[in-house]
């Protein structure tokens, strides 16, 4: 047996481990029964005494693709987490410590993802603070991103993990004001956090320079960003209320959060970019309509005549959210994006390299039906792209057993007419999943 098969087989051995070593420390809770409620009550009491609460979960969760893939493993996700989020208080400020451990049988690895940890205060009557680790989120869109130019996780996205962890760690810190006018969130971001974005090692895509799907075979390599305060990244947000209507303005100088060039050597890199945009929401007609724009400037292709870099580009979305009936709730979305200096773009594509639309069109649907008094929860989730011809389908289904066990499943499914378009690189990640978390 190899070394990298054995290698494989301790981290599935301990991704199994973990899971049961969860269900033998609730059964013996559960079998404890009085004791253990009194020893747990007297232990949380302590804590609190001392400013300090505690909860999260331990996850274990499967998945498995089903289309052959090119050059990655059948299995999509085999993992186990065990996350633990503390909260404390020290009368001069909050704090938060929230980390998974983690065993990760497809990648090999076992360790610690750190989420978050950070300190919040009030320096001021009117001026909050938070430095440190975060996780940070603005506009109004729902997994469709504009003025949010935060780091995400697709990777997590695609194989199943739970939404929450699509919104990526940051280290940042954010200084909040609130007047009577309006309201500013600034973030200063010391070093550059970019995306964790699809480059072969765990899904498949599509090679331009290949000309094809690859996989681990031809991983992505890019040219590092993570300069302390030379690669730094700037973001503002100005907000206000008029009556029922939120409106927001946003501004943010960084970079690309995906590599969206490439240099001479081949490697990729994450240009420089500006923007700039607003958002609105407020209901409508029984519902909740919401309007977003931004205008994306590539800095280092102003003209859009370097085919190696992305070209600046206008950003719009509408959606719209209502209750269809009783538990049961959909959601709407148009998704534009324009392509600034479109015929340079073209005049400048090299040959045999197939050229995106001026154009990209992309509509959302979401239906969520709440069952058996809404322990069962139902929810499709549809992107489709009518210009690209392609989708990606997130069918989920989870069940509370009781306060404390979810049962839960899904799918992502992608098609594409073309193996180039965005969703059509991802048509042999196509996986489903299933999964049980504890939480605590």
């Amino acid at each position: 047996m190899s070394q990298n098969s054995r290698h494989f087989q301790r981290l599935t051995g301990l991704s199994l481990t973990l899971s049961l070593i969860l269900i033998f420390l609730v059964g013996l809770t559960l079998a404890s029964g009085v004791c253990a409620e009194t020893f747990l009550s007297k232990f949380n009491q302590h804590l609190d005494d001392a400013g300090i609460e505690y909860h999260g979960f331990i996850d274990a969760r499967g998945g498995r693709r089903i289309v052959n893939p090119v050059k990655e493993q059948g299995t999509s996700m085999l993992e186990t987490r065990l996350q633990l989020e503390v909260d404390y208080d020290l009368e001069w400020a909050v704090g938060k410590f929230k980390c998974d451990l983690y065993a990760d049988a497809v990648e090999q690895k076992a360790g610690c993802d750190l989420r978050e940890i950070y300190l919040l205060g009030s320096p001021l009557e009117f001026a909050d603070l938070k430095i440190g680790r975060q996780v940070l989120t603005w506009g109004t869109g729902d997994l469709l991103f504009i003025n949010d130019l935060f780091p995400k996780d697709w990777q997590a996205f695609f194989i199943g993990r739970d939404d929450e962890y699509l919104k990526a760690p940051a280290d940042a810190a954010r200084l909040s004001l609130f007047f009577d006018w309006a309201n500013f969130d600034l973030v200063y971001m010391p070093r550059f956090n970019p995306s964790n974005y699809i480059d072969g090692e765990r899904l498949s895509y599509w090679s331009p320079t290949s000309g094809k799907i690859v996989g681990r075979n031809q991983t992505l390599k890019e040219h590092d960003r993570s300069s302390w305060f030379a690669n730094d990244e700037i973001a503002l947000r100005l907000y206000r209320r008029f009556g029922p209507v939120e409106t927001a303005l946003y501004l943010y100088d960084g970079y690309w959060k995906t590599p969206e060039g490439m240099k001479t050597d081949g490697k990729l890199f994450f240009p420089r970019l500006r923007s700039i945009g607003f958002s609105l929401r407020a209901p409508l007609a029984g519902g909740l309509a919401n309007f977003e724009a931004g205008y994306y400037d590539s800095l280092e292709d102003g003209s859009g005549k370097d085919p190696m870099v992305r070209n600046s580009e206008w950003r719009l979305l509408i959606g719209y959210e209502h209750e269809l009936m009783p538990d049961l709730t959909g959601g709407f979305q148009y998704y534009l994006e324009a392509m600034d200096d479109y015929h340079n773009y073209e005049k400048n594509q090299p040959p045999g390299v197939p050229e995106k639309d001026e154009f990209r069109h992309l509509l959302t649907l979401r239906l969520t039906q709440l069952m058996l008094q809404q322990n069962l929860k139902i929810s499709l989730f549809i992107y489709y792209s009518p210009s690209d011809n392609d989708s990606h389908v997130r069918p989920q289904i989870s069940y509370k057993l009781t306060d404390n066990w979810l049962l839960l499943g899904g799918a992502n499914l992608f098609y594409g007419k073309d193996e180039y378009t965005f969703f059509g690189q991802f048509e042999d990640n196509s996986n489903i999943y299933t999964g049980l978390r504890y939480s605590y």
